[in-house]
């Protein structure tokens, strides 16, 4: 039985994506969020279908018989995985998941308006909330990686939405429901709109379950796409669930929908409807190279720290530690790419509390982790 990480170096080399196209052939690129894996046979015989069939047009308005393909999809995914009842019929298509939360937070903010963020986080959060004309605000996590109600108390008084990260990324925490209930009553009492990004929803790793944003915050509105758990990044396209108390999604404009991709929808159709198997032999295999990652640090890095993610496919890796870090002073991503010539996500880059850290992507096949881990190690020990 084959893994969907059954993968060459050459092969993937071969590819010409942002993650094998932005570096020297000899750097090895542990990055950006793709996963090196085989595409799911489902989506290639679809996608190959609408491209044999001239199956290319625009996707189908939501009052057409059609209209719902992709919500439907999607909500009958969410209730096997997640136990989930996905109001369909109040669901918007967008274009994707940030620009989804761009939208949806012109919906519930106003020009200027404060919009608070969790760092260390994704960066686009910081960089598309300032291109929608809002201030933002910051509310750090807690040196454990959770939600910090006392900075997002403060941080509240003076914002109108909280763009929340769940799973949050890069921690790979997961917000409990008892998290999730507090942040709610907070986030009433200041007036604030909780808006998710739920994208790496499908790909929880260890034993805590996924809890939607929506179903505990009941004004909340959940960004959700199929593009990071099923490799799909390249083919655009995301769906906006609000909670039973948030009514903003029926004043979106009707033109948002118009960047969603129709081959898009009916590749991230075909993940949803046909794509469990193939997205279980992924969480193995991440778990097993969150387990590999484990092994060789306590073995040959002991002072790297880091805590093994609930989801997600990422290492956030606390280096400050290890002896070319204290030795030299520098950043740990710039001398791993120097020196390992291995590429990594600069900790910096997702806010003040990721100095001295590194993100890396633990979704590749065991050799070609192996290969990162070895030239991390023999980079940091130095």
């Amino acid at each position: 039985m084959t893994s969907p990480f059954d993968v060459t170096p050459d092969e993937l080399r071969r590819r010409t994506s942002l993650k094998w196209r932005t570096y020297e052939p000899d750097v090895l690129p542990a990055f950006v969020a793709e996963m090196d894996v085989r595409p799911l046979e489902a989506v290639v015989d679809a996608v190959h279908r609408a491209m044999t069939t001239g199956d290319t047009g625009y996707e189908a308005e939501p009052t057409s018989p059609q209209g719902t393909a992709y919500a439907e999809a999607f909500a009958d995914f969410a209730a096997r995985r997640q136990g989930w009842d996905v109001p369909v019929e109040r669901t918007r298509l967008v274009p994707d998941v940030m620009l989804g939360a761009v939208e949806v937070l012109r919906l519930v903010t106003g020009p200027g308006d404060g919009v608070v963020i969790s760092p260390p986080v994704y960066p686009p959060f910081r960089a598309f909330v300032e291109h929608a004309g809002r201030r933002v605000v910051t509310a750090p996590l807690t040196p454990a990686g959770r939600l910090d109600l006392d900075a997002l108390d403060r941080a509240f008084a003076g914002a109108r939405a909280y763009l929340l990260c769940h799973p949050h990324n890069p921690t790979g925490t997961l917000h409990t429901a008892d998290e999730l209930r507090a942040l709610g009553e907070l986030a009433a009492h200041h007036g604030v709109r909780v808006v998710a990004d739920e994208i790496h929803a499908p790909l929880v790793v260890g034993d805590e379950p996924f809890v939607p944003t929506t179903t505990v915050i009941p004004d909340a509105i959940a960004l959700h796409s199929a593009s990071k758990a099923f490799h799909l990044a390249g083919l655009k396209a995301a769906i906006a669930v609000p909670g039973p108390a948030a009514r903003d999604l029926e004043r979106l404009p009707e033109i948002v929908r118009h960047g969603v991709s129709h081959v898009a929808s009916i590749a991230h159709q075909a993940a949803y409807r046909a794509g469990d198997a193939w997205l279980d032999d992924v969480r193995a295999g991440i778990r097993a190279n969150g387990d590999r990652t484990a092994a060789v640090l306590a073995e040959r890095l002991p002072e790297a720290r880091w805590d093994r993610p609930a989801a997600t496919y990422f290492a956030w890796l606390d280096l400050r530690a290890t002896p070319a870090v204290v030795a030299s002073g520098a950043d740990p991503a710039r001398l791993l790419l120097a020196r390992g010539r291995l590429a990594v996500n600069p900790g910096p880059t997702f806010g003040e509390a990721g100095d001295g850290h590194v993100r890396l992507n633990l979704a590749t096949a065991p050799s070609i982790l192996d290969d990162a881990l070895g030239r991390l190690v023999a980079t940091l020990t130095r």
